[in-house]
């Protein structure tokens, strides 16, 4: 093929352009975060029944994928804990679930059978205050109470570091 002068200098601009283009602007865009759910927690033998991590901070359009790496388990939204406008989700119990987060806020979700030991966790989407007091007042039953007391004191020190709220 036979490429024109005027084809060749527009192709040569076009490819310093390209490589004069940050990668890091490349990089950005919808990401897929993956939370492990996990009978006792590898670094504290003591925290059982635990989401790895427990406390997650993601932009609107990303995903997260539950993975079950111990048997068992599932993951499912609180109905009473999820921005309005944002649907409900739940895994089947030793299945591998991907949300894609659309609607900014906080987003709690729990383990069906294991709630009440306290396998919860928190997504943080976007500006994770818009309904986080709402979420925080959710009420619970058993260890998840003060399991997403702990947690919420995470976001909160998560939402100051990242400046989000």
């Amino acid at each position: 093929m036979n490429t024109t002068r005027r084809e060749f200098i527009a192709l040569m601009g076009a490819t310093a352009a390209a490589a004069a283009f940050p990668m890091s602007v490349l990089a950005e865009g919808p990401t897929t975060h993956i939370v492990e759910m996990l009978n006792k927690d590898p670094d504290d033998p003591k925290a059982r029944m635990i989401y790895s991590p427990a406390v997650l901070q993601i932009n609107v359009g990303d995903t997260v994928k539950f993975v079950p790496t111990d048997k068992g388990h599932n993951a499912q939204s609180d109905k009473n804990m999820v921005p309005e406008g944002a649907e409900e989700w739940k895994s089947k119990i030793n299945e591998e679930l991907e949300v894609t987060f659309t609607t900014e806020g906080t987003h709690g979700y729990y383990c069906t059978p294991h709630r009440a030991t306290g396998m919860v966790g928190l997504i943080l989407v976007g500006d994770p205050m818009v309904n986080f007091e709402e979420a925080r007042g959710a009420k619970q039953r058993g260890k998840a109470k003060g399991r997403y007391e702990e947690y919420f004191e995470e976001a909160e020190a998560l939402i100051q570091e990242s400046g989000t709220g």
